[in-house]
């Protein structure tokens, strides 16, 4: 949990009791003061800025990092695996995953470009707390 879900949670608390005793409107508007609070707290602790790992298994993976480094300026890391899900539970064809990390709101472009691409492809996404090193940050100047 991050430092501004922490005070949200205590604030509730208090304000639900505040809420019995004063009001609920007073109290409503309390929470909805200290919700907004909470996540610039957030922005000022974590930046605005949160990075998200995409990972990518497809069978059009080469074209989906073409797309991706080409279309959206953003590199990817390729990592060689096989599938688990074959006929007999054996390990199928070796084929390459795809590993990029974006910004929150690069995620919605880079999953219509592999849809785009490949509808079937398998799709995961997951928060990262911090990143550093590599290309993160793209240059002001082109």
């Amino acid at each position: 949990m991050r430092v501004g879900d922490v005070i949200l949670i205590l604030n509730i608390f208090i304000f639900l009791a505040a809420a019995f005793f004063l009001g609920v409107e007073s109290s409503l508007y309390s929470i909805l003061t200290y919700a907004a609070a909470s996540k610039t707290i957030d922005f000022i602790i974590h930046g605005i800025e949160e990075y998200t790992a995409i990972i990518i298994i497809s069978t059009k993976s080469e074209d989906i990092r073409d797309a991706i480094i080409g279309g959206l300026n953003r590199g990817v890391t390729v990592f060689k695996g096989g599938g688990g899900m074959g006929s007999k539970g054996s390990i199928d064809l070796e084929q390459s995953i795809l590993y990029c990390v974006v910004t929150r709101l690069e995620i919605g472009k880079v999953k219509d470009v592999v849809r785009e691409i490949d509808p079937t492809a398998f799709v995961t996404t997951h928060a990262l707390s911090e990143v550093e090193g590599g290309l993160i940050k793209r240059p002001l100047l082109h």
